[in-house]
C-alpha cells in the first residue's frame, strides 16, 4: 500500500535535524499495516523548499515531495483553505475563487501523483487522503498500472447547490472519480457527493455505486473513530485523576465545569456557544459562580489575517461576558489559546462535567468522540451539534443546533443536569458506539473495500 497525503507522518525538527512522529489516531492505525505490507507513505515534509532523500521512520518509508514557498500559500493557503475549505464547510465564511490559486492546486497534485506513481506497483494498492489532493486519483490512474485507487475525504462534501459554485467543479469530480473506492465520514456527504457527480460529470447509479467512464465506483461510509483503549487508559491512571482535581481547584472547585476544545477555526462555533453560556447565566443567576466554562483554543493558521481576527474577536467576547456575568475572583469563561500535552487534554476531559462540541459544520469531531473514551464510570454529558459527523453515530448525546442560542441554552442546562448522575444510560450507550467504532475497525473497514 502506498498512503498519499498532504503531510507526511513525521515532523522534521529543523533545531535537532531529526524527524518526529506525528500524533494522531491515522498514524497509529496505519502504521502496522504499512509495516506488514512494506509499504510507503508520500506526503510533503512541512519545510517549504527544501527536498529529502526518502527514509524509514517508525517502520514507515517516508517519501517527500518538495513545495515551494510560494506553492504553499496559493496551493495550500489559498486554495486549499480559502477556496475548498470554507466551501465544504456549508460556506460558512463565504469562499473566494481566484484563478491564480486552481493553477498551483493541479500542479502540486500532478506532483504528488507523479510521486505516487513513481513508487506504486501493478500489484500496489494507492490510498489519497483528503481535500488537498482530489485531483491525484484520476492522475495516479492516467500515470501508471494500478491493482486499486481509494480516497478518503476527512471534512464533509457540500450539498450540489453549494458545490456547484466552484468554477472546477468537473475537474475536481472527474479527479476524485478516477478512485475505485471513495470513502466519506457520514451518510451525508456520500449522498452529496453522488448528487454532484451524477448532475455535474455525467456519472451515473445510486448514492452506494457509481458507473463512470466504463468503470464501477465504489461510495462508502466510514467514520473515522480513535484509539479508545489509550484514552481509557491513560484517563484511569493516578497521575490524570491528580491532575483532573487540581484543574477542578484550580478553577475554583466549582459544581459543574463544561469544557471546549477546538482548533481555532470559523466552523467550530466557538462564539456562538459562548453566548448561549452567557444566555444560560442571564436566565439562571443562580448559576453564576457555580458554573465554569473552559475553552481550549489551539493556535491554527496564525499567519492568516482572517484567523487573526478569529481570535481577537473571541477573545473580546469573554472579555465582555466575563466582564458582565463575573463574581470577583470566580470568572465564568476561561480561555486558553495554546496546543495542550496529550495527557493533559485528558485530565481537562476528566475534569470535565459537560462537553460543550458545537461546531457549525465538521466532517466528524473526534474531540466529541474522545472525551466519551474517558468517561470510563460513565459519568458527564455531551452536547454535540447536529451538523458534526459525529452525530450520526453518537445519537444518545444531547444534539444541538448552534444556531439556535437559546435552544443552545436550554439543551446546555439539561446537560448540566445529568452530568453528575453516575452510571447515566446516555454515557453507557456513547462509550459502547466509541468502543466498537475506533480508529482501527474504521482502518479494517476502508482497507477491506479495497482488498487488503
Amino acid at each position: 500500500m502506498v498512503v498519499v497525503a498532504n503531510r507526511l507522518p513525521a515532523t522534521y525538527d529543523r533545531d535537532t535535524g531529526e524527524w518526529v512522529t506525528s500524533p494522531g489516531g491515522l498514524v497509529s492505525a496505519l502504521t502496522p499495516i504499512l509495516e506488514h505490507t512494506r509499504g510507503s507513505w508520500v506526503g510533503w515534509s512541512g519545510v517549504a523548499g527544501q527536498g529529502f532523500e526518502p527514509f524509514v521512520h517508525s517502520g514507515i518509508t517516508q517519501i517527500s515531495v518538495t513545495l515551494t514557498q510560494e506553492e504553499y500559500e496559493e496551493f495550500y493557503v489559498g486554495f486549499c483553505n480559502g477556496t475548498l475549505w470554507p466551501l465544504y464547510h456549508d460556506s460558512v465564511r463565504a469562499p473566494e475563487f481566484h484563478r491564480h490559486w486552481w493553477r498551483p492546486y493541479v500542479a502540486v497534485n500532478e506532483r504528488f501523483a507523479e510521486v505516487a506513481a513513481a513508487n506504486i506497483g501493478r500489484d500496489d494498492v494507492a490510498w489519497v487522503q483528503d481535500y488537498q489532493l482530489q485531483l491525484v486519483p484520476q492522475m495516479i490512474r492516467d500515470l501508471a498500472p494500478v491493482h486499486r485507487i481509494g480516497f478518503y475525504l476527512h471534512i464533509p462534501f457540500p450539498p450540489v447547490e453549494l458545490f456547484a459554485k466552484l468554477p472546477w467543479r468537473r475537474q475536481v469530480l472527474e479527479g476524485l472519480l478516477g478512485a475505485d473506492v471513495l470513502a466519506f465520514q457520514s451518510r451525508s456527504s456520500r449522498t452529496n457527493f453522488a448528487v454532484s457527480a451524477r448532475r455535474l460529470a455525467g456519472a451515473n447509479g445510486s448514492a452506494r455505486r457509481l458507473e463512470w467512464r466504463d468503470r464501477e465506483v465504489v461510495l462508502q461510509v466510514a467514520p473515522i473513530g480513535i484509539d479508545t483503549t489509550q484514552f481509557r487508559e491513560i484517563a484511569a491512571t493516578d497521575e490524570t485523576t491528580i491532575a483532573a482535581k487540581e484543574i477542578r481547584a484550580q478553577l475554583g472547585d466549582p459544581d459543574v465545569v463544561i469544557l471546549g476544545v477546538d482548533r481555532l477555526d470559523y466552523t467550530k462555533g466557538i462564539d456562538l456557544r459562548m453566548r448561549a453560556l452567557q444566555t444560560l447565566l442571564e436566565r439562571r443567576s443562580d448559576l453564576i459562580g457555580r458554573v465554569v466554562f473552559v475553552q481550549i483554543a489551539i493556535p491554527s493558521r496564525e499567519d492568516v489575517a482572517e484567523y487573526r481576527k478569529i481570535r481577537a474577536d473571541i477573545e473580546g467576547l469573554v472579555g465582555r461576558i466575563n466582564g458582565g456575568l463575573a463574581e470577583v475572583g470566580r470568572p465564568p469563561i476561561h480561555y486558553l489559546y495554546r496546543s495542550v500535552p496529550f495527557e493533559e487534554l485528558i485530565a481537562y476531559y476528566r475534569a470535565a462535567d459537560v462537553m460543550f462540541v458545537t461546531p457549525l459544520r465538521d466532517g466528524m469531531n473526534l474531540v466529541a468522540k474522545e472525551y466519551v473514551a474517558t468517561r470510563y464510570d460513565n459519568t458527564g454529558s455531551l452536547v454535540l451539534s447536529e451538523f458534526a459527523g459525529a452525530a450520526e453515530q453518537l445519537t444518545q448525546a444531547f444534539l444541538v443546533n448552534p444556531f439556535d442560542l437559546n435552544g443552545l441554552a436550554s439543551t446546555l442546562e439539561e446537560a448540566i443536569g445529568t452530568a453528575s448522575i453516575r452510571g447515566n444510560s446516555r454515557m453507557k450507550a456513547l462509550r459502547r458506539s466509541v468502543s466498537r467504532h475506533d480508529v482501527f475497525w474504521w482502518a479494517d473497514r476502508c482497507l477491506g473495500a479495497l482488498g487488503l
